[in-house]
């Protein structure tokens, strides 16, 4: 008779990473323990763990704005990709268009544009939120596309003969059928969405972790670099498991199904 399946496999994948991370944390605080490395140049993550801890204070009206950048340019990529996605899979035309321009636009690196929104719109919110808005939208997009593609054409046929509309469609066969990619797209942006805040912040303004960052670093004070990373690090990780919440009580069954 056979066992049944044990679930300490899961339990081992999970804790792999950590105890991976924790030795190379080890390692890296004997090599500055050791004077192998100048603190300096490399702090030990025990000087990070400090500084984080003792500036917290500072940081925290930092984390608050780039977090809002992120959420408001997160939502409208969400947004502005359904739409465009629905668009270019109704309409051939705006797909053939379009999606050339989308795949291009990628080989242009945000941080060479960035600039110009500074020029263009200032250094307040709005050209923080617009690159956020860049960052996420192509993976969201991409992926609703995909999955709005792959849908059975038999089962599209089938409702069209049965008299089904166009929003009767999607609502009962392409929106559910792409909710895998929707959510594929999801949180690949979502992890982008605190870097594109973060990137510009770089450009300019006086709030945000990316002006911290820019600040303490001209300072010398690399355990306070190293501190906000840490912080970027979680608050992008924070989202990614946000967006995983969401997608177990949305999708169910896909639980069951691993």
């Amino acid at each position: 008779m056979r066992r049944p399946r044990s679930t300490n496999k899961f339990i081992e994948i999970d804790m792999l990473p950590i105890f991976f991370v924790a030795i190379l944390i080890i390692l890296w605080e004997i090599v500055v323990k050791l004077h192998i490395i100048d603190a300096f140049i490399l702090p030990a993550p025990s000087s990070v763990v400090s500084a984080l801890i003792n500036t917290f204070d500072l940081m925290w009206p930092h984390i608050t704005v780039t977090v809002f950048q992120a959420i408001v340019g997160f939502i409208v990529a969400i947004i502005l990709s359904i739409i465009i996605a629905v668009t270019m899979d109704s309409i051939a035309i705006v797909k053939r268009t379009l999606y050339p321009i989308i795949i291009t636009s990628q080989a242009v690196p945000i941080v060479t544009i960035a600039p110009l929104f500074a020029i263009w719109f200032g250094f307040g919110y709005l050209p923080k939120i617009i690159i956020v808005v860049l960052v996420c939208f192509f993976p969201i997009t991409i992926s609703l596309l995909e999955g709005l593609a792959s849908v059975d054409k038999e089962l599209l046929n089938l409702l069209k003969s049965m008299g089904a509309g166009r929003w009767d469609i999607y609502k009962l066969v392409k929106f559910p059928a792409t909710l895998p990619n929707f959510f594929s797209g999801l949180k690949i942006s979502g992890t982008y969405s605190i870097m594109g805040s973060v990137i510009g912040e770089w450009v300019g303004g006086n709030m945000g972790l990316g002006r911290y960052m820019l600040r303490v670093r001209q300072s010398y004070a690399n355990d306070r670099v190293f501190a906000t990373i840490v912080v970027i690090v979680l608050l992008s990780i924070g989202v990614l498991k946000i967006i995983q919440f969401i997608e177990k009580k949305a999708m169910p069954w896909q639980e069951e199904k691993i």
